[in-house]
């Protein structure tokens, strides 16, 4: 009962928290970028509830804490119009590059705090600080994964040289089936390695 507790009242709550923070990156980026689609439409917001998808953010990660299931959960999709970029592709890389960006600069904030509150904080606070540093390093990372619609996908099609895009659209069209093979096999877990290794540089 407790964990469930713990996992409604304050895991869900930065959860959203989170969520927002990164969608809201993707948004200021794209403005910065000269594309105000997303900030008309109010997402350069820290409002949950600008971000939430129903499915997304409320159904499946409230079924999942309640049922002990595996964790699935986005946010509302930050609409971005390429065409008022000066360079589409590049600013992409960096519109898409914002939000797990956004969420290793929390994970610090987090780790930072444990840090300097580490002696008189009470175990609780020093729980959720913990819990947010982990969240957010597993949203960083697994957006970061190289497959559509993952930011990671956007990032990597910004890297590459320009000869190579083309391919790598006709590749990406079968990018979802990449992902559920990973979450069906439980191979995710090695994608996600990295948050272990950088949970140990920010708190060794």
């Amino acid at each position: 009962m407790e964990s469930k507790l713990f996992a409604i009242f304050v895991f869900y709550p930065l959860l959203l928290f989170c969520l927002s923070f990164h969608e809201s990156a993707h948004a200021w980026v794209a403005h910065k970028r000269g594309d105000d689609t997303a900030k008309l439409l109010g997402r350069i917001s820290l409002n949950p509830i600008v971000h939430m998808d129903m499915i997304g953010t409320l159904f499946l990660p409230i079924m999942a804490l309640l049922t002990g299931a595996a964790l699935i959960g986005w946010g509302k999709p930050v609409p971005v119009d390429p065409r008022n970029f000066r360079d589409p592709r590049k600013d992409s890389l960096w519109v898409a590059a914002a939000g797990p960006i956004s969420n290793i600069l929390l994970a610090v904030a987090f780790a930072a705090g444990m840090r300097l509150a580490w002696t008189w904080l009470p175990i609780s606070v020093l729980k959720i600080l913990h819990t947010g540093m982990i969240l957010n390093l597993v949203l960083a990372f697994f957006n970061l994964i190289p497959a559509f619609p993952l930011d990671g996908g956007t990032v990597l099609r910004g890297l590459l040289p320009a000869s190579l895009v083309p391919a790598y659209d006709r590749f990406a069209q079968y990018s979802i089936i990449l992902l559920l093979v990973l979450f069906v096999t439980g191979l995710l877990r090695y994608v996600l390695i990295p948050v272990s290794l950088a949970a140990n540089i920010l708190l060794p």
